[in-house]
């Protein structure tokens, strides 16, 4: 997609929605969500973006993107690991089963990279992760790792060991097992869809609820604001010379956010239309590579919220 049609689209980006006739409102970083008497939830995907742990922008397109990206995930996925979406009635919408969400997030790694490197290179201990010494930076992991983590009461992700999870009950055994399996199910096998796209699915992480006892996964799956991905063909020759590889995910703005000074706390620097832009790009490639599909923005005439209105009219309580 060309600079001109992004350009165009600035200041036509979904930031929040507030539809009283869907009932239940709870407003996340990127989704807004709605839950039914029925059992069932809304999610919304805005065009937000968060780095940080905090909304700082809006990317065109963005929400329709993920949305539907990770949807492509779930539908490669659903005879593997459970999941729960149920009707996809707009391209930035979709209907799942209500589940009780787990207080862990489940970071797998196949690669030493971003946070992970950082505490490595200082020393310092990353939980259940047990590098071994020598390693470079972006350099393959033997085995993929899982890394928890939970919410601090700051708000932010905070890593937390599986020892540290079990002991204090946080999660059941038997269901935190369970996590564990699909957690590396769930990577295998998009591991190997990414590989055949030319792409390192590096590292990712996936949410869990409960719905009764089942587990199953939840919110969003292989996106880039979930996940890492650097292009396949170019990462063993820049590796070698000790360079960083290509990517495909919004490391981009976190690096760029770093080099302005900011790292989650103070005053976010205003972000420059050239940046959302060459995000919004990258969004796109990213979507095009992995899905294999090419992206088809939805637009015309009608805006964006009135057009989310007209296909969620059936869902709403009179």
């Amino acid at each position: 997609m060309d600079d001109l049609l992004i350009r165009q689209h600035l200041n036509n980006t979904l930031i929040e929605t507030n539809f009283s006739q869907l009932g239940t409102l709870y407003r996340g970083k990127v989704r807004d969500n709605y839950t039914l008497p029925d059992g069932r939830r809304i999610i919304i995907a805005s065009d937000r973006l968060s780095a940080f742990d905090r909304v700082l922008t809006s990317i065109p397109f963005k929400g329709q993107l993920l949305n539907q990206m990770t949807n492509f995930w779930f539908e490669k996925t659903k005879k593997v690991v459970p999941n729960h979406v149920l009707d996809k009635p707009d391209p930035n919408v979709t209907v799942v089963q209500e589940a009780k969400p787990l207080p862990v997030e489940m970071v797998i790694r196949g690669y030493i990279t971003g946070s992970a490197w950082r505490a490595y290179e200082k020393g310092e201990d990353v939980p259940d992760a047990n590098f071994p010494k020598g390693l470079k930076k972006n350099q393959q992991l033997s085995t993929p790792v899982i890394t928890p983590s939970t919410k601090a009461t700051s708000g932010h992700d905070e890593a937390i060991s599986k020892e540290t999870i079990l002991t204090k009950k946080i999660v059941p055994k038997t269901i935190y097992t369970q996590m564990e399996e699909y957690t590396h199910t769930l990577y295998d096998a998009a591991s190997k869809i990414c590989a055949n796209n030319n792409i390192i699915l590096v590292d990712t992480k996936y949410e869990f609820g409960l719905v009764g006892n089942k587990v199953i996964v939840i919110d969003e799956i292989h996106t880039p604001d979930s996940s890492r991905f650097w292009i396949k063909g170019t990462y063993e020759e820049l590796f070698a010379e000790g360079k960083d590889p290509e990517i495909l995910d919004k490391e981009f703005f976190r690096g760029w956010l770093m080099d302005h000074g900011y790292k989650g706390d103070g005053q976010p620097p205003i972000i420059p239309d050239d940046v959302r832009i060459e995000l919004a790009q990258r969004y796109m490639k990213a979507f095009e590579t992995i899905t294999g599909q090419t992206f088809k923005p939805v637009g015309g005439n009608v805006p964006i919220m009135e057009r989310i209105q007209q296909n969620l009219a059936k869902y709403f309580t009179k």
